[in-house]
């Protein structure tokens, strides 16, 4: 991997990945910050002492899409994941405000309570934008961002991404609702599969059925579609952003060491943004996965578990130069 190319690097062939299943290791606990509770998950690291990672999710997702990467880096971070406000188990902000800014105060007050930061930041989608964001403002509480997929300003989208941008539209969640009546869960959670996953057919026949019912239980909650709306709206709106709150002017302004996953098999969120989010990021370098769709942290785990030792390796190597020469860094691991 090499900072800041010009061009994105050769995309690698490698034989599609099948992502093991792993059950949750251990229970949420509930986290009291200004505004809101947040459910977060941790996994045991292997040894005490290990850098902090704090993993936000992307759009309608929870801690339970980074399972599989935070184990496979037990031995390098001490990872927590973050329900974002009102998805997972975590309940819907005291403001109502599901923006992307939103999101950000509830992460940062999370870092700040927990006393966590900096940290190595992971974003998804979603979970990406506000990472971005949450780096470029809050630089002291940030380490290295790792962005799987992350929802930066693309226009036009993707025609598969049009569906899900739609929900941003007054009105369309509840035709939504009601076209879909009927339908069994079992067949939505299909339908959410073919959109985010590059292979369904890959996905263990287990994760297929923690889906439905996790799927389940959302649809069972009151403000579940509310809140899908609103947090989409707030991503509609994060994309029409100009001056200082544009997405892309804050990714320039990111000082922490960026690593970038792509999936060219990606529904949501092009690979043709890679190139611009190389050039934007001062100190970028990328991971593209030919056959990851839009969660490659779910189904290619080990892979970008790799790409983000060899970030470490790379960042520790030049804090540690750095530090020879009596110098300061921000790129320490």
């Amino acid at each position: 991997m090499t900072s800041r190319p010009q061009t994105p690097p050769p995309v690698p062939h490698q034989a599609p990945q099948q992502a093991p299943y792993r059950a949750p290791e251990h229970p949420l606990r509930t986290v009291a910050v200004p505004g809101c509770t947040l459910a977060v998950g941790a996994v045991e690291p292997r040894r005490p002492g290990l850098p902090p990672a704090v993993l936000v999710h992307g759009l309608g997702g929870s801690t339970q899409n980074w399972a599989d990467l935070m184990a496979e880096l037990s031995g390098e971070v001490h990872a927590e994941a973050v329900d974002l406000p009102g998805f997972g188990h975590s309940a819907p902000p005291d403001d109502g405000d599901l923006s992307v800014s939103g999101h950000v105060r509830a992460v940062v007050s999370y870092l700040e309570s927990a006393d966590r930061g900096p940290v190595h930041l992971f974003g998804n989608s979603l979970g990406g934008a506000v990472a971005v964001r949450l780096a470029a403002l809050r630089p002291d509480l940030v380490r290295t961002l790792t962005l799987v997929s992350p929802a930066l300003p693309e226009i036009p989208p993707q025609p598969t991404a049009l569906p899900t941008g739609l929900l941003a539209v007054p009105g369309v969640p509840r035709l939504f609702e009601r076209l879909t009546t009927g339908q069994s869960v079992e067949r939505r959670t299909a339908g959410l599969f073919e959109l985010i996953y590059g292979d369904p057919a890959l996905i263990p026949q287990e994760r297929r059925e923690a889906a439905v019912q996790e799927y389940r239980r959302r649809m069972d909650l009151p403000y579940a579609m509310d809140v899908l709306a609103r947090s989409a709206r707030g991503i509609v709106r994060a994309y029409t952003e100009r001056g200082g709150q544009s997405l892309w002017r804050q990714a320039e302004r990111v000082q922490a060491p960026v690593l970038l996953v792509y999936g060219l098999k990606d529904k949501l969120v092009s690979y043709r943004s890679a190139r611009r989010a190389c050039l934007a990021f001062p100190d970028a370098r990328l991971l593209v996965l030919p056959d990851s769709g839009h969660v490659a942290m779910m189904e290619h785990p080990q892979q970008v578990a790799r790409a983000f030792r060899e970030l470490l390796a790379e960042t520790g190597s030049a804090a540690e130069r750095a530090a020879g020469r009596g110098e300061l860094t921000d790129a320490q691991p």
